[in-house]
């Protein structure tokens, strides 16, 4: 599930990008106001996927996949010209952030898990 709200976030985070630059500067009141909305969401998903996946791979997920996205949708929307060389990089970005995911994670034997440890020191 964790995968799952990874990917939604980045496509938000591709949403508010958008958003993020129609807004001129925060003057223009719809954009804005996306921006806001989709930011907030988009890190508040991002943060319960913290919770599940460790930082180093999400965060290159996340930003990768979102960078993508940004870029084909400047494609799309004709913002941006569709090239080999652009569609080259953006699969390689993609075969990366597919690599993060199949990569397994570092052995932690020894070491109690992440979510296992206290959130506060024991009284004593």
């Amino acid at each position: 599930m964790a995968w799952v709200v990874l990917f939604v976030s980045a496509a938000l985070e591709t949403v508010w990008a958008t958003a993020l630059g129609e807004s001129h500067g925060f003057t223009r009141p719809g954009p804005t106001l996306v921006f806001v909305a989709t930011i907030a969401v988009s890190l508040g998903a991002f943060g319960y996927v913290l919770r599940h996946i460790p930082i180093s791979t999400a965060y290159a997920v996340w930003t990768g996949t979102g960078a993508a996205l940004t870029v084909l949708w400047g494609m799309a929307t004709g913002a941006e010209p569709v090239t080999a060389l652009r569609l080259l990089f953006i699969a390689g970005i993609v075969g990366c952030a597919v690599g993060l995911k199949l990569v397994p994670a570092r052995s932690t034997r020894g070491r109690p898990r992440r979510d296992s440890v206290p959130r506060t020191l024991p009284r004593g």
